[in-house]
């Protein structure tokens, strides 16, 4: 299937090197200000590729560029650094100055849920849809349908089942939006791509029992999640659903390793 790109934008070289962090933060910042479909980042002559007329190029983009693509880690370090010296404290006291509670008690959501089934289901329907706006569409109402489920292998299996079945059928009749969509859609792209990472930090509202106070104040709670959709959404644009899936999953795992350390090993911490 097709992506929706700029029409300048030209395929990135599979020779090209793998960009250093400091120039994918400042390709991230760029992006940020000016959204863009331009061409995905080079990763490295250590990426996934295929010989293709005697030219090596990188196969499976879409959901390899995590492999070997972004500075993962460091990316890592920069989110939960700003979320938790900044973001994070600053949305605590907003909870508790207006009396927000969380819905869901952190120390039993599995770790299928947090680190699985939430960052594939939500990267799926906030983001995938950015470089396949065609696609996308049909697959939305399956995504949310899953977004309203309970975590189980069933409902993954069932999941992967109705979405490839939609995608064969897709690819089968060769469904792609003509070029004036994609055109209109390449001149809208900054507006989609703002919409759906506040639409990703305003679900996690549902996280919380809101109290009394203003609503102004809310959109402060989920300062963090806006932030992270922020390099989540640059990362799905420039690397491919997989590395943002990558990213949030890792980005996961921590709190919940930290937890599962803090459960076993200083309960005293939690209890106080």
């Amino acid at each position: 299937m097709p992506e929706a790109r700029a029409s300048h934008a030209s395929a990135v070289s599979g020779s090209a090197g793998r960009p250093r962090f400091r120039e994918e933060f400042a390709d991230f910042l760029a992006f940020v200000r000016r959204p863009r479909l331009a061409p995905r980042m080079p990763r490295g002559a250590y990426g996934y590729r295929s010989l293709h007329e005697g030219r090596p190029r990188y196969a499976s983009q879409e959901w390899l560029g995590g492999a070997a693509g972004p500075h993962l880690f460091n990316w890592l370090l920069v989110l939960w650094g700003i979320n938790l010296l900044v973001l994070g404290p600053l949305a605590a006291s907003v909870a508790t100055a207006s009396g927000a509670e969380r819905r869901l008690d952190a120390l039993h959501l599995s770790w299928f849920h947090v680190v699985l089934w939430a960052p594939v289901v939500e990267e799926m329907v906030f983001r995938f849809g950015l470089r396949r706006p065609a696609v996308a569409p049909w697959l939305l109402p399956v995504l949310v349908a899953a977004m309203l489920m309970r975590p189980s292998l069933m409902a993954a299996a069932s999941l992967v089942l109705a979405c490839g079945a939609i995608a064969a059928v897709l690819a089968w009749r060769r469904w792609r939006w003509p070029w004036r969509w994609l055109r209109r859609y390449r001149n809208a792209f900054p507006i989609v791509f703002h919409l759906s990472t506040l639409a990703f930090a305003f679900l996690h509202l549902f996280n919380f029992r809101l109290g009394e106070a203003g609503w102004v104040l809310l959109p402060l709670l989920v300062l963090p999640q806006w932030a992270t959709g922020l390099v989540l959404g640059w990362m799905r644009v420039r690397f491919g659903i997989g590395a943002s899936i990558a990213l949030h999953a890792c980005f996961n795992a921590g709190p919940m390793a930290l937890l599962w350390f803090l459960q076993n090993y200083a309960p005293g911490v939690l209890d106080g």
